[in-house]
């Protein structure tokens, strides 16, 4: 059974009804408007129906890599007629200039239906806690199991400190190194990829993704270009989000480099990426103490003490403010869309009057 191999008990765990399973693929490839699926007859190319477009308005309940979707035979080829319900999803606000459909709303699904997200970060001039922090909180935010990929060990000449200041902010992460040159330093990323999961990699442009893949593929199944020698990082080649069937049966989505990580969601997330600030915050003397200038802040007597960094505390208040902004923009374009509609209907109503009066 081809689509069992794909994490299809996941999804009848989560009570999908077996009945709709003839018509059933799983997307395992993107590029624009043409997807990739596979189903139990084999791979196809597909595209959505005009019915899909017309009744989807935004973008973000458009399929994705590791989406489910219901199929029918076209005239033309395989149509994708509706998306099953996600499991759970990645997102990140859309990045660079918004088209039509992203001024509606503005998530951007990298990936859909994953058990674990594997973040990956060189460690040369990639290397920033920063970063990760956001990569946590995107990641927490979907519901799956982080992982943190410490990649290009070969090009470090202290692990252990990277290590360690990973373990200031990422409190409970699994965190392994790796080369993703040599075979044996995989062994243990290997035994996290089980049977019928769904892990994604996610991380900057240049990290070693797309060469992880094909040393855990044993194949060269993504293109790697060589090495940047002004800046010691392989040159981007992944331009579009791929799903593989690896040999020991795990599901591995490969992302392009993220450039822009803007978060689209995450409230609760924040509490889980910087766990230590949440929980000082009980000892604030007002519930409501923004950690600024209040007096009987705890947050801030212990960045006072160095109990928690400057750097860690701004990166702290930046997520919030950033998620705030975010929540208020979305009330706002919900507001803005539901005035639109009330406004086409009185439209359609007034034309409608206006017909019924002609003899």
């Amino acid at each position: 059974m081809v689509l069992k191999q794909y994490g299809l008990e996941r999804l009848f765990n989560n009570g999908f009804d077996k009945i709709f399973e003839a018509n059933l693929g799983r997307i395992t490839a993107q590029h624009n408007k043409i997807y990739t699926i596979i189903c139990e007859s084999g791979e196809r190319r597909a595209r959505v129906s005009g019915k899909f477009i017309h009744k989807t308005a935004l973008i973000s309940n458009f399929p994705v890599v590791g989406d489910w979707v219901q199929l029918r035979k076209g005239s033309d080829g395989t149509i994708i007629e509706s998306v099953v319900p996600r499991i759970n999803r990645i997102s990140r606000s859309a990045a660079g200039n918004k088209g039509a459909r992203q001024e509606i709303v503005n998530e951007q699904v990298i990936a859909a239906n994953v058990d674990n997200v594997f973040i990956v970060s060189g460690l040369d001039r990639d290397f920033n806690l920063r970063r990760i922090e956001r990569y946590l909180t995107l990641a927490y935010d979907s519901g799956s199991k982080p992982f943190i990929i410490l990649n290009k060990a070969d090009l470090c000449d202290d692990v252990e400190f990277c290590i360690t200041q990973i373990q200031t902010i990422a409190f409970g992460v699994p965190v392994y190194v790796v080369s993703a040159i040599e075979q044996s330093s995989l062994k243990n990323l290997s035994d996290l990829l089980k049977k019928g999961e769904t892990s994604v990699l996610i991380g900057s442009s240049g990290v070693g993704k797309s060469t992880l893949i094909n040393t855990l593929s044993g194949m060269n199944r993504q293109a790697v270009r060589e090495i940047s020698k002004r800046v010691n990082k392989g040159k981007h080649t992944t331009t579009h989000r791929e799903l593989f069937l690896l040999p020991n049966g795990s599901i591995l989505i490969d992302n392009p480099g993220m450039r822009e990580l803007g978060l689209h969601d995450g409230s609760e997330s924040i509490q889980d990426v910087f766990s230590e600030i949440e929980t000082l915050s009980a000892d604030c003397r007002f519930n409501d103490c923004n950690h600024e200038k209040e007096p009987g802040c705890a947050v801030q007597d212990a960045v006072k003490k160095g109990v928690i960094s400057h750097k860690r505390f701004e990166s702290y208040v930046k997520l919030k403010k950033e998620l705030l902004y975010l929540t208020m923009k979305d009330q706002k374009t919900a507001d803005t869309i539901e005035k639109e509609k009330w406004k086409t209907i009185k439209m359609g109503q007034k034309r409608l009057n206006k017909n019924s009066n002609k003899i």
